[in-house]
């Protein structure tokens, strides 16, 4: 973890250094969004529902398994989502220009990590772009669906959006609560007074409205489960994602002996030689996210940690119903026309 980061968790009075930066940071969002709300920068509304699953501090929080989660849920309720993301990563490429519908077959330097993990996992229409508003337009002209995930983009206010969820990290929380880049907020901590539903992730606890599960441990290019007795001689994890902590923690519970660490910038491109340290018999650990991009290269004993969201029937009821009166209902087809 980088010196900044460590200050806004650890809140180390180093990151203070950083005041005036953030001043300009706050002032330049007041403005942005005093544009958005006087009607000179222009929302763009889509012909149907969008989702905005996000969060208001940087890193980690949990948001990829959670639209997965929220996709089988939207189905079992009888819409047809799709999933819109910026594509942290991409490469542009003016023979697949933006926006951009991912596949699971697409090299992951044109899809993003996030977006290839989620095309794969969900098997529903993944459109990326930096603009988002352009993703959606793109998604509802070119695939039949009715409702719209949008996994981040709660800052990304040309959107409009009917739905917004706010996924908060339960042990973090919102390290010493400052803006970037003092702290690790993108937004003042009072903008959750405008959401339609806050989410914290508890983690692998077992308290907690929404928490982490982990799947059995498979292989990075191989179908099957593998036993976690397998790896009792210990396993060294590799990761590049924004907290790394949460996956040692998580296998720290499983009963997994780590040898050791690797942490990377999160969306990390992985290449082989970020691997020349390790030994031909050494096994590798990696989260699902890191894992899509390391397939082409894989060895036979690197391995994946799959994670899945568990939500309680009480947040799931209430998911349920904040979609439904404000996106409508499938059946009825009888769309809440008061959109945000």
């Amino acid at each position: 973890m980088r010196w900044i980061e460590q200050g806004w968790y650890n809140k180390s009075l180093k990151v203070y250094v950083l005041l005036p930066f953030m001043v300009v940071f706050y002032v330049i969002y007041k403005i942005r969004l005093g544009l958005f709300k006087l009607g000179v920068l222009a929302q763009v509304r889509a012909d149907i529902p969008v989702i905005v699953v996000g969060n208001i501090s940087v890193g980690g929080t949990g948001k990829t398994p959670f639209v997965i989660y929220l996709v089988k849920l939207l189905h079992s309720m009888g819409y047809t989502p799709g999933i819109v993301s910026r594509g942290y990563g991409a490469k542009s490429d003016p023979t697949m220009p933006f926006p951009r519908s991912v596949n699971s077959q697409m090299q992951v330097d044109y899809s993003g990590d996030e977006p290839k993990l989620m095309a794969l996992r969900t098997k529903v229409p993944v459109v990326i772009s930096p603009v988002r508003s352009e993703a959606v337009a793109y998604l509802t002209q070119q695939f039949n669906c009715d409702i719209v995930i949008s996994d981040d983009g709660l800052q990304h206010y040309q959107m409009a959006r009917d739905v917004e969820i706010v996924i908060v990290d339960g042990q973090r929380q919102f390290g010493n609560g400052w803006m970037l880049p003092v702290g690790p907020l993108r937004e003042p901590k009072t903008r959750l007074n405008s959401v339609d539903l806050i989410v914290e992730n508890s983690g692998f606890s077992s308290n907690g409205d929404y928490q982490q599960i982990a799947g059995g441990i498979v292989h990075i290019t191989q179908d099957g489960t593998v036993d976690i007795e397998d790896f009792s001689n210990g396993v060294h994890l590799v990761s590049g994602i924004g907290n790394p902590q949460r996956f040692e923690l998580t296998c720290k519970e499983l009963g997994i002996n780590t040898l050791s660490t690797s942490w990377f910038d999160d969306h990390h491109a992985f290449s082989i030689a970020d691997f020349a340290k390790f030994g031909s018999e050494d096994i590798i650990l990696m989260t699902e996210k890191d894992a899509v991009k390391c397939r082409e290269f894989a060895q036979p004993n690197w391995y994946v940690l799959p994670i899945d969201a568990k939500i309680s029937d009480t947040l799931e009821q209430k998911i349920k119903h904040i979609i439904v009166n404000k996106c409508g209902s499938v059946k009825n087809d009888n769309r809440n026309t008061s959109r945000k």
